[in-house]
């Protein structure tokens, strides 16, 4: 990575759980391209001074992340199309203080199901019901799954992320089970919930697949219950490698080579 200098252009994170992912991403990118980009990932508890951050002091890109991929649109100057069919924003962009929002989640969910080759057929059940479980739902609608139940305490927000994709709610999992599992909450990430397993292990055992989409740690306690039990896993820290891409490319205007995207993916796995 360069020397620090005046003019390396700064990208960065917003998260309520700040993690190394992420940073780890886009920097082993930035190195492997020779690229004059620094990443650095942030929390913070004043959202409209953060994004004032970014169009004050020049800050080319930020990934937006829980709680704040909703909070941030008022915020915004232009919403692209990704980020307004969903009313979610992960990714931000600024063009000399003109600060566009993407949402690059979206494609990174429905590539992962083609790719992990879930059958639409499958019944799914999704806890969660905030901006990324927006992304997840709309990716399951556009990839032909008919079948899924939103899982959420909030019976507002819950009811209302099920009915605007013609899906059922129920406010807890309870004893249902079905074909894939897909936890869009914070249980299981480090922190307060670290422990916590997002769906009971009846519905782990009856399983066919199960989808966790936290990134950090990337061995949740959801993902080690189905390895455990033999299933197939789709983590979190596939969701931030694909999506980082997407980012990477928006930030940068150089899309790297999937066997650059791979290297980095893992590289962004390992314990700092």
């Amino acid at each position: 990575m360069p020397i620090l200098n005046k003019d390396m252009t700064l990208c960065i994170s917003l998260a309520a759980r700040p993690s190394n992912i992420g940073t780890r991403f886009h920097n082993y990118l930035y190195e492997e391209l020779g690229l004059n980009y620094i990443y650095k990932a942030f929390t913070t508890t004043d959202l409209p001074a953060a994004v004032a951050g970014l169009r004050g002091l020049g800050i080319r890109g930020c990934a937006v992340s829980m709680p704040f991929k909703e909070d941030v649109i008022p915020l915004v100057d232009r919403m692209d199309p990704s980020a307004t069919a969903i009313d979610s924003v992960n990714t931000i962009v600024n063009d000399d203080g003109v600060l566009t929002a993407y949402n690059t989640d979206y494609l990174a969910v429905e590539r992962l199901l083609r790719e992990h080759a879930v059958p639409s057929a499958s019944s799914v059940l999704v806890r969660g019901s905030g901006g990324m479980a927006k992304a997840v739902v709309a990716a399951l609608r556009d990839s032909g799954f008919g079948r899924v139940t939103v899982v959420a305490r909030n019976e507002r927000t819950g009811r209302a992320l099920a009915g605007l994709y013609g899906f059922d709610w129920r406010a807890e999992a309870g004893d249902a089970v079905a074909d894939l599992l897909l936890n869009v909450t914070p249980l299981g990430m480090a922190g307060a919930d670290a422990d916590a397993l997002a769906f009971p292990q009846a519905a782990v055992d009856a399983a066919r697949v199960v989808f966790d989409v936290v990134a950090s740690p990337s061995e949740t306690p959801l993902v080690l219950a189905t390895r455990a039990a033999g299933k197939p896993v789709i983590t979190g820290a596939e969701v931030v490698a694909l999506q980082a891409e997407e980012q990477f490319v928006l930030y940068t205007g150089i899309r790297p080579t999937p066997e650059q995207v791979r290297a980095a993916g893992e590289f962004s796995r390992r314990e700092a």
